[in-house]
């Protein structure tokens, strides 16, 4: 099974593929098309986001406007606060002598509705890299990203939804999860997803991967480290969020995804352990498409957005790695400047908050 239906070899039969092609030079009103977000990216914000609101990063057949989306990492002052009578989070008498804070949270089925509270004052040790963090009770890798039940929904029966969401949930993982994506290599199971018929996405990933800059940077999409400069703190990566779908455009199965990831990492050089932790959030919108209505090849989706907000990656530095910094500025520093957020607080979108005044980078409360 797969999203272009039961037939065997390339979505678009040939007889499709020479129907559109007459179609296109007749000017028939519902032949074929190749993927444009544009009207579907309009359509999303006027259904689901307050007026003027825009995606960071959002495809469209000319270069994307963008919304930054990095914070510098620093604690604030008043990391002691007192424990409220209410504890939803089943914080209250759980953390033991060695950090960890109670069992494993149950998945998230749902926009949570307030921050997790903040964790003990504890650092991080190679053996528990996470000690400290919201993320020590967090599920690890694909476990922390839940997948709704599947339905059928537009031009896909319940078995092919079902196919799409673990597809989907695959995209996540080779291109946020994957070792070796992570250690820098291409995400090229990540890339076989993506539709290659989208012009303006091929296009970015070419250079992306060419010639990283602000505008066409990998980081937008997948989750790399320059090996040479820093290393994951054992393979474990927490994970929280979740996936959802409803019927899109032109009978699409529409999918959203809304995962934070945690990444503990230390110098490249052998012996450090001095860590400190990353912390990626994405919102990525996608269209498993019909193959009668948009041209598509079999087993991939449509990208329609691409949101991030990052932490300890490296502010404003377009390299196509992340570059935390390490020691007071990475793990222990004083917020000095700038707005304050919380990259563990789930209960907006990306695009729900004050965002930067300018644009540029903020201050993380906490790592």
């Amino acid at each position: 099974m797969n999203a272009g239906g039961e037939r065997g070899g390339s979505s678009v039969p040939d007889e499709v593929w020479e129907q559109f092609l007459r179609d296109s030079v007749e000017g028939v009103a519902d032949a074929p098309k190749e993927p444009s977000a544009r009207a579907r990216v309009v359509t999303e914000r006027l259904r689901d986001e307050p007026a003027g609101a825009e995606g960071w990063r959002t495809y469209t057949p000319r270069p994307p406007r963008r919304k930054k989306g990095w914070y510098l990492v620093g604690f604030l002052a008043a990391v002691a606060l007192l424990v409220v009578a209410l504890d939803p989070w089943g914080m209250i008498g759980s953390s033991d002598p060695d950090g960890r804070s109670g069992p494993p949270l149950a998945q998230e089925s749902e926009r949570p509705t307030e921050a997790p509270p903040v964790e003990p004052a504890r650092l991080p040790t190679l053996d528990e890299p996470f000690k400290g963090s919201p993320a020590l009770r967090w599920a690890s890798g694909t476990a922390g990203i839940t997948v709704p039940a599947a339905r059928a929904t537009g031009w896909m029966s319940r078995t092919q939804v079902e196919k799409a969401l673990r597809q989907t949930r695959d995209f996540l993982a080779s291109s946020n999860l994957d070792l070796q994506v992570l250690r820098g290599e291409r995400p090229a199971k990540a890339i076989a997803l993506i539709n290659p018929h989208q012009r303006d996405v091929k296009d970015y990933l070419a250079a992306a991967f060419r010639t990283p800059g602000e505008d066409d940077d990998p980081l937008l999409l997948f989750s790399r480290f320059d090996p040479s400069y820093a290393r994951l703190v054992g393979d474990v990566v927490k994970t929280r969020g979740r996936i959802t779908y409803r019927e899109g455009e032109r009978g699409a199965l529409q999918v959203t995804t809304d995962v934070t990831y945690v990444y503990p990492v230390v110098r490249a050089e052998a012996g450090s352990d001095d860590i400190v932790r990353t912390i990626v959030r994405r919102e990525v919108v996608l269209n498993w498409d019909d193959p009668s209505k948009i041209i598509t090849e079999r087993g991939t989706f449509s990208l329609v957005s691409y949101k991030v907000d990052m932490t300890n990656g490296g502010c404003d530095t377009h390299n196509g790695y992340f570059t935390p910094e390490f020691g007071s500025e990475g793990s222990a520093g004083t917020a000095t400047g700038g707005e304050a957020v919380d990259p563990y607080d789930r209960t907006t979108g990306i695009d729900d908050g004050t965002g930067s005044t300018d644009g540029g980078c903020r201050t993380a409360t906490r790592s």
